[in-house]
């Protein structure tokens, strides 16, 4: 947060394998072996007085971008960090789909992956790193 705070860089390595996998509200056996990255721009940090101590302090990030998926063509890929002072991380990951004529999106893929930070030693799943 110190480092966000005072305008320096950060990125986000996701390594995926390491999280557990949540397909339509349902726990999956397995996550797949995918590794992503982010560079965290935009933030957004919620101190728990904000929800009268009901959850914890988090800050979440967010970005979309157009890629070329071989089973849905082009997609908007949409991911949002939520990082919890527990040090428990929160991954949304979507393909949203453009309908024709319409500001809608269709959503062809929606999965949340639920981790740990990686603090050097648990081998958590994911980690921040400041440029």
């Amino acid at each position: 947060m110190s480092a966000l705070n005072t305008g320096k860089s950060v990125k986000a390595v996701i390594y995926y394998g390491k999280c557990k996998l949540y397909s339509e509200g349902r726990e999956q056996p397995e996550s797949p072996n995918a590794i992503g990255g982010m560079d965290i721009k935009t933030y957004e940090y919620f101190d728990s007085s904000v929800f009268k101590g009901k959850v914890p302090s988090f800050v979440t990030t967010s970005q979309t971008v157009l890629i070329n998926h071989p089973k849905y063509g082009y997609v908007y890929n949409y991911v949002k960090l939520k990082v919890r002072t527990d040090n428990s991380v929160e991954i949304t990951a979507r393909y949203l789909k453009p309908r024709k004529f319409s500001s809608k999106f269709k959503v062809v893929m929606d999965e949340t992956f639920k981790g740990k930070m990686n603090d050097g030693v648990n081998d958590g799943a994911v980690s921040f790193f400041i440029e």
